[in-house]
């Protein structure tokens, strides 16, 4: 599976040539609470079926992601209901066109947090980097969250008084468009005043209540899921523990567990993140994958390295086959889950998989491309991930589709 994103600068193209099975893209330019009309998925639809000289490329729009859940849901406030009849109405539509799987999250005001966009590897490589001493130093001097210094051990706390102290203005301006980049459209469009606008929204929000608003949303969108023959997947917190002071609810296995029995229908699943899931040390990724694996519609196959001990901590983006994920293990959770479900007759044996973020390296350093979403950094993981399960599908091993 390829991801194609508003800045991503793979073209169709480039997703035939390394091998593509079928494509994960969204209506990045549609507003948030809007209806997903029949024609712009179409049109979409359209944009991957097509090379640029106007010859079929044998690809399709297989994958959503993702459905953005508005903060009005997750808050149960403002617009919501319209919001809430906006999303079945593009579900509706979604299936018209054939597509089955739907990715979305339930993460409060921040889809993704980083520090660093472009941290730069020893080797020359670039990666997305979450530095706990310098988001510390943004929440409690540049934000200047109210009760902002509760959250953090006294020796962050003076790290990152002396972090920012050591800044310039420039290093300052930088770090706070770095933690806004993962606000739901683009990083300029927020000022510190819209980011602690949205946080006054949810300081009466306990994460019970926003676990509820999810169970909620879920009761009214997986029936009409489940009658359409579609596939909902809610992607974890990433990172998976609370920053700003917002609730985290799809942070572990109890988290996914407790959702997953609140609306129990194969309908409602999970998106696999083995990156956002790994920044916890106490998450079992091949664990996880064996135990909710029947629910399991999506799969993020990427790797992080923490940098500490305990949560939260620092960490980096890694190569796909190092950082603290047993990718190996997780695989042969796959293809065993797979196995099980082509015995069993399930329509979706093969889970969609695609190789998520890794390190811009090459020609990648040069494009400029979506923070996260490098052309030759995901090859080189798609390719290291396609050795491992044509390696576990040798007959040596006994896990041949």
């Amino acid at each position: 599976m390829a991801m194609v994103r508003t800045r991503d600068p793979a073209t169709v193209e480039d997703m035939a040539q390394a091998g593509v099975e079928g494509v994960v893209t969204a209506l990045h330019h549609v507003p948030t609470g809007a209806v997903w009309t029949r024609e712009a998925i179409v049109q979409r639809q359209r944009e991957v079926a097509t090379r640029a000289d106007g010859t079929p490329s044998g690809l399709a729009w297989e994958v959503v992601e993702s459905l953005p859940v508005s903060e009005d849901i997750k808050r149960q406030s403002g617009d919501w209901r319209a919001h809430l009849a906006a999303w079945r109405a593009s579900l509706e539509h979604l299936a018209a066109a054939g597509i089955t799987t739907i990715c979305y999250n339930f993460m409060p005001v921040l889809d993704w947090t980083r520090t660093d966009l472009r941290h730069r590897r020893p080797d020359g490589a670039t990666a997305m980097r979450f530095d706990l001493i310098d988001f510390a130093a943004f929440d409690l001097h540049i934000l200047a969250r109210p009760g902002a210094a509760d959250d953090y051990d006294p020796q962050v706390t003076e790290a990152a008084r002396a972090r920012h102290a050591a800044m310039n203005d420039a290093a300052r301006a930088a770090l706070a468009r770095n933690v806004s980049a993962g606000l739901p459209g683009a990083a300029e469009s927020f000022t510190l005043a819209d980011v602690r606008a949205h946080l006054a929204a949810y300081a009466t929000l306990t994460p019970e209540r926003l676990r509820a608003n999810l169970v909620d949303f879920l009761s009214e969108v997986v029936p009409l899921a489940e009658r359409l023959g579609l596939r909902l997947c809610c992607h974890p917190d990433d990172p998976p523990w609370p920053l700003l002071g917002l609730p985290r609810v799809m942070s572990t296995e109890g988290d996914y567990a407790s959702v997953l029995a609140a609306v129990d229908s194969p309908a409602s699943g999970v998106t696999l993140c083995t990156g956002s899931l790994g920044a916890r040390a106490d998450n079992d990724l091949p664990g996880m994958m064996a135990r909710l694996g029947p629910r399991v519609h999506f799969l993020h196959l990427r790797n992080v390295t923490r940098e500490a001990p305990g949560m939260p901590c620092s960490f980096f983006e890694d190569r796909h086959l190092d950082g603290g994920t047993d990718m190996v293990a997780v695989i042969a959770a796959i293809l065993r889950e797979e196995n099980r479900r082509r015995a069993e007759g399930r329509e979706d044996a093969e889970i969609p998989m695609r190789p998520d973020h890794g390190q811009d390296i090459l020609d990648d350093l040069t494009r400029d491309g979506q923070p996260g979403y490098p052309r030759i950094g995901r090859l080189k993981g798609l390719a290291e991930l396609r050795g491992i399960v044509t390696a576990l599908r040798h007959p040596e091993f006994g896990l041949k589709a």
